[in-house]
């Protein structure tokens, strides 16, 4: 019996058989959840200039003990006030610009006023730039400020438009089909025979997606004949990636793999080592990467989240394009693993991770309340409670 394809072996030649997209140029406006093309280099410094921190006084940190005279306002928003001289201050605002001369700001709350006049009250001698936010605190005019691969979130776009960018240069999103196979699958919604099911799959699948940079479609509740099978398969020539799901096992319906070959598929990979999503396999089909996913919903959940998201985040652009793993503390005994990895659907909080009892790939129950995926490496001995594992975060 030929031997399953180690987990990490088979994620690295799915990728390896990908390549990045070609850049596109878009305003900044559009970019949330793309992913950073190339280095993009601030076009200014933040601050462009030093500015108050707080509401207070501007003063020479010479003068420091006061008292001073009033000799101007400085708002946010106006050019910098008139210079002070020895024994002076200005009245300044947050966000305002330092006037020549001030180095340091008093706060309000520590001044007594009295006129022009204004002492200090409850405060010892400030420190030098007390209250100051120096001229390229935060970055300068030259810094990356959008490291290629960065994922766009809202901060880091307003990150960007802080830098003085108005486009950004990110990679195209990648097209993915969606084929979801099956005599038993009926519409969301429609009454079910006993022997029937609703195609739950394709609308977890493109759930999954929709959180990354993608254009997605579905050709859902294709039947289990090989005409249709491959018309399907022919229907998404255009896409990066066909995801298929269900069919792709051994049995005498399971025809994703026949219609594969019928149409000139090369197979890369077929059979995982893990547990669940063993029958999981990656191909190229003309310019596509087809990716036939196991037809339990918890199997298709696990395959998508450790294949099918790394392959798009790769495709768009990311630097990281794997699942990020976290650790916690087992609540419960964790019994030897055998010779496939496992991923036990789990519930983590701040006590630490519980594994639900039943891990049976059919149960969407315990998917959703799920909020983990615990992973257990291949011939694991038991884990005690309390032994630290790793977990992805769902």
């Amino acid at each position: 019996m030929k031997a399953l394809l180690p987990l990490e072996d088979a994620q690295q030649r799915l990728i390896s058989m990908a390549r990045p997209l070609p850049a596109e140029t878009i305003p900044i406006g559009d970019a949330l959840g793309r992913y950073v093309a190339e280095d993009m280099f601030a076009r200014r410094s933040q601050p462009a200039a030093d500015m108050s921190a707080m509401d207070g006084y501007a003063i020479r940190f010479e003068d420091r003990d006061g008292p001073w005279q009033i000799a101007g306002e400085c708002r946010a928003g106006s050019p910098p006030c008139p210079p002070i001289k020895a024994g002076q201050a200005a009245r300044i605002f947050t966000g305002a610009l330092m006037p020549d001369g001030a180095n340091t700001v008093v706060m309000q709350e520590n001044i007594e006023r009295d006129g022009d006049k204004i002492r200090l009250i409850s405060e010892p001698s400030p420190d030098q730039g007390h209250h100051v936010r120096h001229a390229g605190g935060d970055f300068k005019s030259g810094d990356i400020a959008l490291q290629a691969g960065t994922y766009l979130n809202p901060a880091a776009l307003a990150h960007g438009v802080m830098a003085g960018l108005g486009n950004l240069s990110t990679g195209q999103r990648p097209k993915v089909a969606i084929l979801s196979t099956g005599d038993e699958l009926v519409a969301p919604g429609a009454d079910t025979l006993p022997h029937q099911i609703p195609a739950s799959n394709d609308t977890m699948i493109l759930a999954m997606l929709s959180q990354l940079p993608v254009l997605a479609r579905s050709i859902n509740r294709i039947k289990d004949d090989m005409d249709s099978i491959c018309e399907a398969l022919e229907s998404a020539s255009d896409c990066d990636v066909i995801v298929t799901i269900g069919g792709a096992s051994v049995g005498d319906h399971d025809l994703v793999a026949p219609a594969f070959e019928r149409l000139g598929g090369q197979t890369d990979f077929w059979k995982i080592a893990m547990k669940p999503g063993k029958p999981l396999m990656a191909g190229k089909l003309g310019n596509s990467i087809v990716l036939a996913l196991p037809g339990n919903p918890v199997s298709a959940f696990v395959t998508a989240t450790l294949f099918l998201l790394p392959l798009v985040r790769y495709l768009a652009g990311a630097n990281s394009p794997m699942p990020v793993m976290q650790a916690a503390k087992a609540c419960s005994t964790l019994p030897p693993t055998t010779q496939r990895a496992e991923w036990l659907r789990a519930k983590v909080d701040e006590d630490g991770i519980n594994v639900f009892n039943s891990q049976d790939s059919a149960k969407l129950s315990i998917l959703s309340a799920a909020n983990a995926l615990l992973f257990r490496p291949p011939n694991s001995p038991e884990q005690p409670i309390g032994a630290t594992v790793s977990y992805i975060a769902i």
